[in-house]
């Protein structure tokens, strides 16, 4: 188990691995947009891409492996479709992050509310 977060996510009893605790709509007042997969899992296990890539950017890695296949060993040819899954990979990361924090927050709410009850 990692130690992401600091000192006050861990205060909560929260850490790097574990699932929401809170509905997906709650904090917010509007309906927020489900991710999904655009990969199949038929296209990423022919592909041979590691399981710990299989993300909700793994279109993104399987349009780059495809292109430096075919362009090998020219894979300089697949630049915007490495920036692509870079950037995706990055935007990933950040979502990831909020939801951490949004975790965090609520679970300080439910803690500060408790104890005032």
């Amino acid at each position: 188990m990692g130690i992401m977060g600091s000192f006050h996510a861990r205060n909560v009893d929260l850490h790097m691995d574990d699932k929401p605790t809170f509905g997906v709509q709650d904090g917010f007042t509007f309906e927020r947009k489900q991710r999904e997969m655009i990969a199949r899992e038929e296209d990423l296990i022919s592909a041979r891409i590691p399981i710990k890539h299989r993300d909700y950017c793994a279109h993104h890695l399987l349009e780059y492996q495809v292109c430096r296949y075919k362009n090998m060993p020219m894979v300089y040819k697949c630049a915007h479709e490495k920036h692509n899954y870079l950037n995706c990979e990055h935007d990933d990361y950040i979502i990831r992050m909020k939801e951490f924090e949004r975790e965090r927050r609520l679970r300080l709410r439910e803690k500060r509310l408790v104890g005032t009850a």
